[in-house]
């Protein structure tokens, strides 16, 4: 694998960043998934300019534009995959031990390895901690993942692929790496980001092509929706056969199948939409 760190392609080997690096010690920096297939990443700009609003909602810079296209064109380049997932981080760089930022500048790092294409459908399930729909980070893509990990351990505990959490006023609000999508009535629905849900790509894409609605949702519609459905850049639409203990035989239901449909057909046509 050759990776590029700040500048340059590395061997995976030599590819290293200070363990003084503000992304390291105190999480301070942002990252974005890409999928990459036969050499060509899907929506890179719309994720080029969430990586900015991340980065700058951190205080950070944003980066430059024109060195990550040049960064993820040489690492896609050298590492030849059919299914890949592109990881692009930017972090506060070299920085003194604590919360203050140095002055040395950002850390970019672009790396890619190979992805399996996911099941048509998944297991899910709930988990007790809640998102913080008015914290400093709220909507932001950061690296500060850990509630991400414990949670999905958990979900991987139970068979599940993903875990669901709600908010602090308890509605819906989105997976560990994921958005989540219910149908009701022949309608498809999806919690607003001030549910403080991430605004994903693939979110924003499902909702644009299929007209899913915004809608503050309770956690308990995951108990009677019709059919339920997770967005992502590597899940694209995967439909949900199990929500905790509840089955939701036959998925993916109609709905769920006609958005998947949608969903492939608009993406192979452009692949920068």
């Amino acid at each position: 694998m050759r990776i590029w760190v700040n500048g340059g392609l590395r061997d995976a080997d030599d590819a290293r960043l200070s363990v003084l690096d503000h992304g390291l010690t105190v999480g301070d920096g942002v990252f974005e998934t890409i999928r990459v297939s036969g050499g060509r990443p899907f929506a890179l700009t719309r994720h080029l300019d969430r990586l900015t609003r991340s980065a700058r909602g951190l205080g950070l810079a944003g980066p430059d534009h024109d060195e990550v296209r040049r960064a993820v064109r040489a690492v896609v380049d050298a590492n030849p995959v059919e299914l890949g997932r592109l990881r692009i981080t930017f972090t506060g760089g070299l920085s003194p031990l604590g919360s203050d930022r140095g002055d040395a500048g950002p850390s970019l790092v672009v790396a890619l390895g190979e992805a399996a294409r996911r099941p048509d459908s998944t297991a899910v399930v709930t988990v007790p901690w809640t998102r913080n729909e008015r914290g400093a980070v709220t909507g932001l893509k950061t690296t500060s993942y850990a509630e991400n990990v414990v949670a999905l351990a958990r979900a991987h505990e139970q068979g599940a692929s993903e875990a669901l959490f709600p908010n602090t006023v308890g509605q819906l609000c989105e997976g560990t790496g994921s958005n989540v999508f219910v149908v009701l009535d022949g309608r498809i629905h999806t919690p607003p980001v001030t549910s403080g849900c991430l605004a994903g790509i693939t979110r924003a894409l499902a909702v644009e092509w299929t007209g899913a609605q915004e809608t503050d949702l309770p956690l308990d519609v995951l108990t009677r929706a019709d059919e339920i459905f997770l967005t992502s850049t590597l899940r694209d639409i995967q439909a949900v056969h199990r929500i905790d203990g509840r089955a939701l035989p036959g998925a993916p239901g109609p709905v769920t199948a006609k958005a998947m449909r949608i969903f492939d057909e608009r993406a192979a046509d452009d692949l920068d939409p």
